[in-house]
């Protein structure tokens, strides 16, 4: 009961949830972005780990002097006549040159990259290609994990971590029950904190999302002003 309520409060697809209610916050700040950037053309926004079903629920979809990239490691299904969707990796965007995308948009993908070597390749990457950039993570030391929707979950030892996987539905994961998947599940998620947030990106500006008194979660961006 307490899983499934938690779910509920924090589930993104919901729209009543917290966690939607926050997201449609901080793309007020995007919008701000960007209405701010002269291209001389259609605005080209790469979405680094996205999803249509994002932009749709932020009532984006109807812009079409915008064009709309989602990269992930598998193409995805698209509507829109503003989106296309290819294959390639967050740590890698050597299929795109220099500045050529006019603002890179990620949104909690940051932290799925079992290392911060490979969070810092792809920081590294999205400062390049674009022009400009609004990356999103959840911070590390708010109390409630995101993925697992468990207290402190976080900081909890590895055992204990795979336990819970394994036998438990917890958030966004239904209970895994193959230790290899779970042991995967538990290494894919490195949460950053501000001050990591903040290597990665040492030319943004620095957002916080507060949500009881607490940093919820974290924005570098940067823009023409």
């Amino acid at each position: 009961m307490a899983s499934q309520l938690s779910s509920d409060l924090f589930d993104p697809a919901l729209k009543t949830s917290f966690n939607q209610k926050f997201r449609e916050k901080r793309f007020k700040i995007f919008l701000k972005l960007l209405s701010k950037i002269d291209s001389g053309g259609p605005i080209n926004i790469l979405d680094v780990g996205g999803l249509e079903v994002y932009w749709n629920s932020m009532n984006f979809t109807a812009h079409d002097n915008i064009h709309i990239t989602l990269l992930n490691l598998d193409e995805v299904p698209t509507r829109g006549a503003n989106f296309k969707s290819i294959k390639g990796d967050a740590t890698n965007l050597s299929m795109f040159k220099d500045k050529e995308i006019d603002i890179v948009f990620s949104n909690s993908v940051i932290e799925h990259l079992y290392t911060f070597e490979n969070q810092q390749k792809m920081a590294n990457e999205v400062r390049r290609v674009g022009r400009y950039y609004y990356i999103q993570t959840p911070n590390y030391f708010f109390p409630f994990e995101p993925h697992w929707l468990f207290p402190f979950f976080q900081y909890l030892p590895f055992r204990l971590k795979l336990f819970l996987t394994m036998n438990f539905n917890l958030g966004h994961y239904k209970r895994i029950t193959d230790k290899k998947a779970a042991t995967n599940i538990i290494n894919e998620v490195k949460l950053l904190s501000e001050k990591e947030m903040v290597k990665l990106f040492p030319d943004g500006k620095l957002y916080r999302e507060y949500f009881g008194g607490l940093v919820k979660s974290i924005t570098m961006y940067t823009s023409p002003e």
